[in-house]
């Protein structure tokens, strides 16, 4: 293959992947909609879109394989094609996550909301904000714009440690709380482990950019 068209493919390949990161940037805001709005029908697409997401990946992860097997590329190239495999095992994960939101959702139903969201949306926000940036990030060979979406993780676990306290407070004052802060500690969980997820993603981005498994200030990961 000519090394224009193996460019050609490399550069359809990392489109693939915005594609696939759009559609999970789009389950973590539906699956939060769901949840705020007791939207049934709304947490179920997100459920369904799932199977799509994992589709996505797979055709993504055989064009990988095809393009090692036909093209033998060389270090740079390798080290691109091993960043996609691995960022797009995160979105699947990432996506997982929103659609486990979603069946809480669906749980929770029609139940009166334990307390009004306020946490549990931001926590959405920023992780669906650091996902955008890193995908962003990893199309321009961005490691400066990666290193700084690590450091963000820790707002996520801080958000993460408020809601679970506040909602193990709300179980001790009123044990017929107990179910619905749990399922909401849940979500909670979901969200910071999509976060740490997208915390992957951008350390790969690094790797990918740097050669190495050390971060820009010198540390490992």
């Amino acid at each position: 293959m000519p090394r224009k068209l193996f460019e050609q493919h490399l550069h359809d390949l990392q489109d693939h992947v915005l594609i696939m990161g759009s559609m999970v940037e789009t389950s973590i805001y539906r699956s939060m909609d769901s949840l705020k709005n007791r939207n049934l029908e709304l947490a179920q697409k997100v459920i369904d879109d799932d199977d799509k997401i994992d589709s996505k990946r797979y055709e993504i992860e055989e064009e990988c394989i095809d393009l090692i097997v036909t093209q033998q590329p060389m270090a740079g190239d390798m080290r691109i094609i091993i960043a996609v495999l691995n960022i797009i095992v995160d979105l699947e994960r990432i996506a997982d996550h929103a659609a486990g939101n979603s069946k809480i959702a669906i749980m929770l139903g029609n139940e009166p909301p334990l307390k009004p969201l306020v946490d549990l949306p931001r926590m959405a926000e920023m992780t669906g904000s650091m996902l955008r940036r890193a995908l962003e990030a990893f199309i321009n060979h961005d490691a400066s714009v990666s290193a700084k979406i690590c450091s963000e993780d820790d707002n996520i676990d801080h958000l993460y440690d408020q809601v679970f306290h506040e909602l193990l407070v709300y179980m001790t004052e009123d044990p017929k709380s107990i179910t619905r802060a749990t399922r909401l500690i849940w979500v909670a969980h979901n969200l910071e482990r999509s976060a740490d997820r997208v915390t992957n993603i951008a350390e790969r981005i690094i790797y990918l950019v740097t050669g190495t498994h050390e971060g820009l200030d010198g540390s490992k990961y």
